[in-house]
């Protein structure tokens, strides 16, 4: 399943809005490997927000690992990290997330990704490969490259937590933060 891009005139993500859409779908704890497209604008601020418990794993299998097993707990987590990641980490999900049906939450930075294409048509090989794999792997993903598309977070998450599946945020821009700096 993919979200359509929004309608609306481009207008990077915010990271405000998306910190907000995690906590109005009871996220409460953020399990990353930093990466460069999200850094900025969510990380560091997650990382100071009392409302969060992050915890930094070295891999993101580990992340993938971590995240299923506190769903055991009724307890939901986000998987933050980078598409490189994401690739490094496909067996992982496929067997805790995918063959166990674990709703595994996944916010993954594109980092090549320009302004101006989609995710499909990206220059960067390492972008363009990611929706067509997700796809192949029947995993749930939405793209947020535009501030109208943060209000599709909280929703999704909740779906994901309903039904047992995995779900994958693609986030191809830098989220800015207040006064619109990264």
């Amino acid at each position: 399943m993919t979200a359509s891009p929004s309608a609306e005139p481009l207008s990077l993500p915010n990271g405000e809005n998306i910190i907000a859409q995690l906590k109005k779908a009871g996220i409460g704890i953020i399990v990353s490997v930093p990466d460069i497209v999200t850094s900025d604008g969510l990380l560091w601020p997650i990382s100071k927000d009392p409302d969060f418990q992050l915890i930094r794993v070295c891999k993101e299998d580990e992340g993938v690992s971590i995240c299923a097993a506190l769903s055991y707990s009724n307890t939901r987590a986000l998987l933050l990290m980078q598409q490189t990641g994401l690739m490094d980490s496909l067996n992982a999900i496929r067997a805790i997330a995918m063959d166990y049906h674990q709703p595994v939450c996944m916010m993954v930075g594109l980092q090549g990704k320009a302004t101006n294409e989609s995710v499909r048509e990206s220059a960067s090989y390492g972008v363009r490969i990611i929706p067509p794999i997700l796809d192949v792997m029947a995993l749930n993903y939405i793209d947020i490259d535009s501030n109208a598309d943060t209000n599709n977070i909280a929703p999704a998450i909740d779906n994901a937590y309903a039904t047992g599946d995995a779900l994958c945020f693609l986030v191809g821009q830098s989220p800015v933060i207040a006064g619109g700096q990264q």
